[in-house]
């Protein structure tokens, strides 16, 4: 157990944890830093001088506060994970021996369910190109790379060339925290690239010289606004009608991934994600598809 005056300490571990082991910026670790210490606040407000295998109450009494307080279902979920993490490192520590928070879910409505396309949606984005030109082409790349490999539109627009390996097909991706990862990219997206490198990249940059994989003016990298824009255009053509983003084909990603039996971890890594919970909002999406296809198929569905 852990008495009060130990308490910083601890907190200052656990983000020097984080920051050295998982390489978090530094905005996620000033809202760790937020939720925690909050945490402990109420701790002492409450008479509490020790951390204990027993918090689970208290855990779910500061949940109950923030919500009488006002804080949101998600911002609240976000408190319990930052929460859940200290606990963990206090047990992987052996400070604590078992781990009180593990039996506590997120509020219901803590992690908003992200939009997704269907995957036949999502073929006629892919097709829905113009009139063949190098920026079509360029254009068609990214999309298909967007969705090959779920990545985040900032992560698209700064890759250089050698952070793809079109022989063994994947991408190195430099992500949040300046955390790197490699996913796999698939034939469809290794294709369209390839014929880019080919043709497209040469006629846009007309011997100006870029490391930029997927340049704009002068070589220098498209912006995540320009991108917007050609996906908007591109999503109308398709005939979406849905409310549809760039970073829509991402949360497609993992969804189709998930649906087709995919690991969580191995999604969990492909999306860069630190911690688990915050991949697992894709698995209701994932388990409303098997609702259905039970109710659809089995003889007492």
């Amino acid at each position: 157990m852990a008495a009060a005056p130990l308490m910083d300490a601890l907190l200052d571990r656990h983000l020097g944890h984080l920051m050295a082991e998982k390489g978090l910026s530094s905005n996620t670790l000033a809202a760790y830093a937020s939720d925690i210490s909050g945490y402990l606040d109420f701790l002492e407000r409450n008479g509490v001088e020790r951390l204990s295998e027993q918090d689970a109450p208290l855990i779910l009494r500061r949940l109950i506060d923030l919500k009488k307080s006002g804080l949101t279902a998600r911002s609240r979920a976000r408190s319990l994970v930052a929460i859940r993490g200290f606990y963990r490192f206090l047990t992987r520590e052996k400070i604590l021996e078992k781990d009180p928070s593990r039996m506590i879910d997120l509020p219901r409505a803590g992690l908003k369910l992200p939009h997704s396309l269907s995957r036949k949606e999502v073929l006629a984005l892919l097709n829905a190109g113009g009139s063949p030109s190098c920026a079509e082409m360029r254009n068609s790349a990214m999309l298909h790379l967007l969705y090959a490999a779920g990545l985040r539109v900032s992560e698209l627009v700064n890759l250089d060339v050698h952070h793809v390996n079109l022989e063994a097909g994947f991408v190195r991706v430099m992500g949040k925290g300046s955390r790197e990862r490699i996913v796999p990219i698939g034939l469809a997206a290794k294709e369209k690239i390839m014929a880019y490198m080919e043709e497209g990249r040469p006629g846009l940059l007309k011997n100006v010289q870029s490391r930029c994989l997927f340049p704009a003016r002068r070589g220098r990298p498209m912006t995540r606004q320009g991108f917007w824009k050609m996906f908007k255009k591109r999503a109308r053509k398709a005939g979406i009608s849905k409310e549809a983003s760039p970073h829509t084909l991402r949360h497609s990603f993992a969804t189709h991934l998930l649906d087709g039996g995919a690991d969580l971890r191995a999604v969990q890594a492909m999306l860069g994600h630190v911690d688990i919970s915050t991949t697992q909002i894709y698995t209701h999406v994932a388990r409303d598809r098997l609702k259905e296809i039970h109710r659809r198929h089995h003889p007492r569905g």
